[in-house]
């Protein structure tokens, strides 16, 4: 499992519009959600390559792979039809980015 972190010197000052710029110009569309603590995505698949980032509180993804919190500025890629599950850990909110590849 390969975490992408957000690094200030090669990407800037991460800020949600920073963020965004970089998922796209690696060619994904990207949506924003906010998920309130508590929320929970039981094992899933999804038919398109994607990446979750993370812009603020902590995102726990299991895959096959093992186990990451992602906090924010970090990364994670999801490759189509993989079996993956997702929680906010902790009290505070995640604001996420949810970006597919675009084909």
């Amino acid at each position: 499992m390969n975490v992408d972190r957000w690094d200030i010197e090669r990407d800037g000052k991460l800020t949600e519009a920073a963020m965004r710029a970089k998922l796209e110009h690696l060619g994904y569309s990207v949506s924003r959600y906010v998920y309130p603590p508590g929320t929970y995505f039981p094992d899933h698949t999804h038919d398109v390559d994607k990446t979750d980032a993370v812009f603020s509180g902590t995102f726990r993804i299991t895959t096959a792979g093992g186990v990451a919190d992602l906090g924010p500025g970090d990364a994670i890629e999801i490759p189509s039809r993989s079996v993956h599950s997702a929680q906010v850990v902790g009290n505070q909110a995640v604001v996420s980015f949810d970006a597919v590849k675009i084909r």
